[in-house]
């Protein structure tokens, strides 16, 4: 793993131009990051007792049994 000494002696010694695309490359990282851990996980079960199947949902709907 690199020091922050290290990563900070590669930085120094870039372009301009490139130092700006490390910098907009970091800024992405964190935001992605922060992204990542405000991401609630969902819940199995918040939905339980919303949908009711009916007790005929199976059965062949009128009009389509030649289709099957």
């Amino acid at each position: 793993m690199m020091t922050d000494i290290q990563l900070y002696t590669k930085l120094a010694d870039l372009p301009t131009e490139l130092k700006k695309r490390v910098s907009d490359y970091i800024d992405s990282l964190i935001v992605k990051e922060q992204s990542a851990n405000n991401t609630k996980k969902r819940k199995a079960g918040l939905a339980k007792g919303l949908i009711n199947m009916k007790d005929n949902f199976n059965d062949p709907i009128e009009g389509f049994e030649n289709y099957l």
